[in-house]
């Protein structure tokens, strides 16, 4: 009965660190995950704001000047952490131990884009800039 009862807490332990995993798969790809290569490969000088709108998703903010041309800043955040343990973490766990050894690794990228619009609400000019910590 012990060791049924063991088996059953090491399956349910398993599928709950398993499931806590960050995969490819579930970080999702959406407009939300914009990239330099998007703006470098779509945004052009010229281009329609609703192109823009297509491309990139709305603005974070949007200003205009004394002309009334306006000017769009998106402001993108990435974060990203991973928790390695080391092999012997599930041994201890089961069985009562209280220390367990890991790394804990996190990241973050930022990418602001501006973009200049014309009279005609046509890209007039753009600017992006990127910094990862």
């Amino acid at each position: 009965m012990v060791g049924n009862f063991r088996i059953l807490c090491a399956c349910l332990l398993s599928l709950l660190v398993c499931g806590c995993q960050n995969t490819d798969a579930s970080r999702g790809r959406n407009a939300e995950n914009v990239t330099i290569g998007t703006v470098q490969r779509n945004i052009y000088v010229g281009m329609r704001s609703a192109d823009v709108v297509a491309v990139l998703g709305s603005p974070n903010m949007v200003t205009k000047d004394t002309k009334g041309n306006e000017t769009w800043v998106y402001d993108k955040i990435h974060s990203e952490s991973e928790v390695k343990a080391s092999g012997g973490y599930l041994t201890l766990f089961l069985f009562g131990g209280s220390q367990a050894k890991g790394s804990h690794l996190s990241s973050e990228r930022t990418l602001t884009i501006i973009i200049h619009f014309d009279e005609d609400s046509r890209v007039q000019n753009f600017s992006y800039r990127t910094t990862t910590f």
